[in-house]
């Protein structure tokens, strides 16, 4: 028996997130079904780094499962793409001790968040950016993110059904750039709350329309109430991007 570390990407526009529910398409019964049909039927478990939402995409989730099958590590991706389907694809495999754990080994995570700003909608980018019709003063936006980094209790920023108990993170980098077409926003921090990206996304961008200040992300922090945040930016502009270990 063998465990096996894989470097995941999926499509998340098409998908009831990450995690099996009964009957949804998720990328964990998707990819755990490819496994059942390699092993004749049996059951493989695969553990992620961590759960994303409805139409989260992902450039470099995660995965970790132990297998009994002598398939040579260069052919694991090639066998299960060919069973997985288009919007999911293996990027890497590696053969890994038995003490790595895909969740539990973590001691980072990168995340980006997309938007593209324009008055008129872009139908091919409604599912993979988030469209800004107004115009954004980014340079508040990064004074407002200079407040947010470090370790605080991130309650404020977290969705109100979070089940851990402890919110205290640690946000290591919010950097912005620009791309030819879409502005990101990428964070990375050593764990993410429940929804707590697109939180501090929507938080941003409401200080990037003037609705509030920089300096009022402090008080939003020792607030340690979810009403006090902006609103959560909608799903199909984030990514996954890399998880550290």
């Amino acid at each position: 028996m063998k465990r096996y570390k894989c470097i995941v990407s999926y499509d998340g526009s098409q998908f009831s997130g990450y995690q099996v529910q009964p009957n949804k398409r998720t990328v964990q019964s998707e990819i755990e079904q490819a496994l059942a049909t390699i092993h004749k039927g049996e059951v493989i478990k695969i553990f992620a780094s961590g759960r994303t939402d409805a139409g989260v995409h992902a450039k470099g989730q995660v995965i970790h499962f132990d297998s009994p099958l002598s398939i040579p590590i260069e052919k694991w991706p090639i066998v299960l793409n060919g069973l997985l389907p288009d919007d999911i694809a293996i990027l890497k495999t590696e053969i890994v001790d038995d003490h790595f754990h895909a969740r539990f080994s973590t001691v980072g995570k990168a995340y980006q968040y997309r938007m593209y700003q324009s008055p008129i909608r872009d139908p091919l980018k409604r599912k993979y950016a988030y469209q800004v019709p107004y115009q954004l003063d980014f340079e508040a936006m990064k004074l407002a993110a200079e407040q947010l980094l470090g370790t605080h209790d991130f309650t404020s920023f977290c969705s109100a059904k979070t089940e851990v108990n402890d919110k205290v993170r640690t946000l290591k980098e919010i950097s912005f750039y620009k791309t030819d077409e879409e502005w990101v926003i990428q964070f990375v921090g050593n764990g993410f709350l429940y929804n707590m990206v697109r939180i501090l996304v929507g938080t941003l961008l409401e200080v990037g329309t003037g609705r509030k200040k920089p300096e009022d992300m402090r008080p939003i922090l020792e607030k340690r109430d979810r009403s006090a945040a902006g609103k959560t930016a909608p799903a199909e502009g984030l990514y996954l991007w890399k998880v550290f270990y």
